[in-house]
């Protein structure tokens, strides 16, 4: 996966009011808010646990990328961020 698939996942999560929120992380212009409809529940089933931090989401979405959801995947793919 590029990189820009963890920024990506990383920003969602940030969105989704998590511990996160307070870090300093500029969304991607690839953020939409399709992307963010399409992965926001999956990356917190997934990937969001105690203390999240965005390496460890990233680290997460690149393990788990086959369990995301369908419109989660194919909005990352559409977006070209997954090679």
């Amino acid at each position: 996966m590029k990189s820009g698939l963890l920024g990506v996942v990383a920003g969602a999560v940030l969105l989704t009011g998590t511990a996160m929120a307070g870090d300093n992380f500029k969304m991607p212009s690839q953020v939409t808010p399709k992307l963010r409809a399409a992965c926001e529940s999956d990356v917190r089933r997934l990937c969001v646990g105690n203390k999240p931090t965005v390496a460890k989401v990233k680290r997460c979405v690149m393990r788990k990328f086959t369990q995301l959801g369908r419109r989660c995947q194919y909005e990352i793919a559409a977006a070209g961020l997954k090679r």
